[in-house]
């Protein structure tokens, strides 16, 4: 048992040492959702993308894996405008995740949501949210028309998608908890706010968001 508890903590700590800055993963963010846009055929079907209400994409999740499994990674949020067009100014998460057994390895991934309802986005606004367990999430499908061949998924209050070494694929994350990151909305915005207050005050967004506020309003900047 004590082995097993050592080697989660390292698994852990090797994760947390390897954090970005907040400004620095709002690039990477960009970076991710620019480079899945641009290849539609095998990203995520505009159709959803127009719908969704909110959008996490998290760059570079860390999955380890000896004895004990884990999941760790940080990133952004933001949701439609209540009133007229376009998003919010993005809030900060952590995802965190874990499981016992006998694995052994570790990967780097990019993961993108989108929350497909607003009792979905409410409820991704509180302080922590375990998917799966207080919203139901699915693997999204992939490609241009593949919403006309996943009806059962788009009931779905979460779809989620996964990209690693290049391939891009819908992700089941139950389990996993997404917590608001206090700390790194100080660095951003000058003070701990809430993810809520952020995103459904008009908060203008830090000048290191301007590009990925500008690729979401880009592809999906319809009024709701």
């Amino acid at each position: 048992m004590r082995l097993v508890i050592a080697a989660g903590l390292a698994l852990t700590t090797s994760m947390l040492a390897v954090d970005r800055k907040p400004a620095q993963r709002l690039v990477e963010a960009a970076a991710v959702f620019s480079e899945v846009m641009a290849t539609p055929d095998k990203g995520i079907p505009q159709e959803l993308l127009e719908k969704a209400h909110c959008i996490v994409i998290v760059p570079g999740l860390k999955t380890g894996a000896f004895i004990v499994g884990g999941k760790y990674g940080k990133g952004y949020l933001s949701c439609r405008n209540k009133k007229g067009s376009g998003w919010s100014a993005p809030a900060t998460v952590r995802i965190e995740g874990g499981s016992v057994g006998f694995q052994i390895g570790g990967s780097t991934t990019d993961l993108i949501m989108l929350v497909m309802s607003e009792r979905g986005a409410d409820k991704l606004l509180a302080s922590k949210f375990t998917l799966g367990a207080e919203g139901s999430v699915a693997a999204g499908p992939v490609g241009r028309t593949a919403t006309a061949q996943t009806d059962i998924q788009m009931h779905a209050e979460i779809l989620s998608w996964s990209r690693s070494q290049g391939l891009f694929a819908g992700l089941a994350l139950e389990g996993a908890t997404l917590r608001q990151d206090l700390d790194d909305n100080a660095t951003l915005y000058g003070k701990k706010l809430q993810n809520r207050d952020i995103v459904t005050s008009g908060r203008p967004a830090p000048k290191s968001a301007a590009r990925l506020m500008a690729l979401l309003n880009r592809h999906s900047a319809r009024e709701r």
